[in-house]
């Protein structure tokens, strides 16, 4: 069976999967309990694990590398499932417990390759926060090593779980609301300084060497640690990554019912970012301000980020507010579908119709958890709604809106060899290099 034809089945199947791949042997009964561990947990990871537990699961370790958060989250898993964890600092001891059916990893962006390689090849099941990877070539490594070792992989783009999200890209891919020339994906978000610290040491018990893991050596920053890691490119993907992957692997869907799963058939050819930090004079490194444009012939996706305000014209999207000092006031995700005959907008919590006679509909979110996915497809060994190669190829849009914008110009690719072509200035740019000892690990 085909990647495209399993695609295929799993986005016009229920929300708890699709396309039977595979399966183990050993699979888990359908009510015998998932045995997971949590690799980082301070914020996003916290979350993920408190939702796997309400959808059935269990927690036998948590592991973070820094002491205060292994209490913190540990209490947290602890209070959620009436059972304390394990508590582990090094995520390899964790691979070694062959009681873990799975892990989650919420740790930085620049460990997700390597921890996730070793994972599969550990046996493990894998739950990997969004964006899935730092580079091209790191997904398709992901991707392999997932499929090499008979491995589910589930990406944490979870609105591809969510019903109302499913019922919007169907309806789109329908035809109803005409051809579709043009899509939309933005984020607003109002973001706070976070200023010039000097550099210190790192909080007692942090072994940040560790922590800095395969990125360049430097010195302790706090601005480089806990959740602003997400303003440096030595740790992470920009907040195209960030944030903006969510809307557009909204956008992407639909393109991948309308033309096909296979890359050739779903990603773009010409891609071209422009801007820059023009809100906030901060240590960050990464746009505060940014429109990319994926030319997909015959269809243009763009894609835009605003950190300086929410929008002032369309209802708020009603996302969570994090609890970070810096993250600023809630952000609102957009994607719009813009068909000749209606314009369909989606939102966390609904989309809205708008059809040429005028007349207007609401369809409000139904629910879908990611996490219960994920967990029934570890049982089950079918592919999890966001399977590794969905979340790599929305995860890729973002990797090519920041390959145009480190090189300040257009680039254009080829989805059939995804790469730059003779392009050897961009086709650098589809890997980067590792500290030893923490490169990737032979696929």
């Amino acid at each position: 069976m085909t990647d495209r034809r399993v695609f295929l089945k799993a986005t016009t199947g229920s929300a708890i999967g699709g396309g039977l791949w595979n399966l183990n042997p050993a699979a888990l009964g359908a009510n015998e309990k998932v045995t997971l561990a949590l690799i980082g947990g301070r914020n996003q990871g916290r979350g993920v694990a408190q939702r796997a537990i309400q959808a059935g699961a269990v927690f036998k370790t948590f592991c973070d590398l820094d002491p205060s958060i292994r209490d913190k989250t540990g209490a947290a898993i602890e209070a959620a499932q009436g059972r304390k964890p394990q508590l582990e600092e090094r995520f390899e001891r964790v691979l070694e417990d062959k009681e873990i059916d799975a892990v989650v990893i919420a740790a930085p962006d620049h460990w997700h390759a390597r921890m996730a390689i070793l994972a599969c090849q550990a046996g493990k099941d894998v739950y990997c926060e969004k964006p899935l990877c730092q580079t091209i070539q790191e997904g398709r490594l992901m991707r392999d090593a997932a499929r090499k070792h008979n491995r589910v992989m589930q990406v944490g783009t979870q609105r591809r779980s969510m019903e109302h999200f499913r019922s919007a890209v169907e309806l789109v891919a329908s035809g109803k609301i005409g051809k579709v020339p043009l899509i939309k994906a933005w984020v607003d978000q109002i973001r706070i300084s976070i200023g010039r610290p000097a550099d210190a040491t790192p909080p007692p018990g942090v072994d940040y060497d560790r922590w800095l893991g395969p990125a360049p050596k430097r010195p302790f920053n706090e601005n480089r640690f806990h959740y602003t890691w997400r303003y440096f490119w030595d740790y992470g993907n920009a907040e195209i990554g960030n944030q903006g992957i969510h809307v557009l692997d909204v956008g992407l869907w639909a393109i991948q019912r309308m033309r096909g799963f296979e890359p050739a058939q779903c990603l773009p050819r010409r891609i071209s970012s422009t801007g820059g930090i023009f809100w906030l004079d901060d240590a960050k490194e990464i746009p505060d301000t940014q429109i990319v444009s994926y030319d997909f012939g015959g269809m243009l996706v763009n894609f835009e980020l605003r950190s300086f305000a929410t929008d002032y014209v369309l209802p708020h999207s009603k996302a969570p507010v994090s609890t970070n000092k810096f993250a600023g006031g809630p952000a609102d995700f957009y994607t719009g579908y813009y068909g000749t005959e209606a314009t369909v907008l989606a939102t966390n919590d609904r989309y809205v119709i708008h059809w040429k006679d005028g007349k207007v509909e609401t369809v409000k979110d139904t629910g879908g958890s990611h996490e219960a996915n994920f967990i029934e497809c570890v049982k089950s060994r079918q592919r999890p709604n966001s399977d590794v190669e969905i979340g790599r190829l929305s995860t890729m849009l973002c990797h090519l809106g920041n390959i145009s914008h480190h090189l300040g110009r257009d680039v254009k690719f080829d989805p059939k060899t995804e790469t730059f072509g003779d392009d050897k200035e961009a086709n650098k740019l589809l890997g980067k290099e590792y500290r030893p000892p923490y490169g990737l690990p032979r696929v």
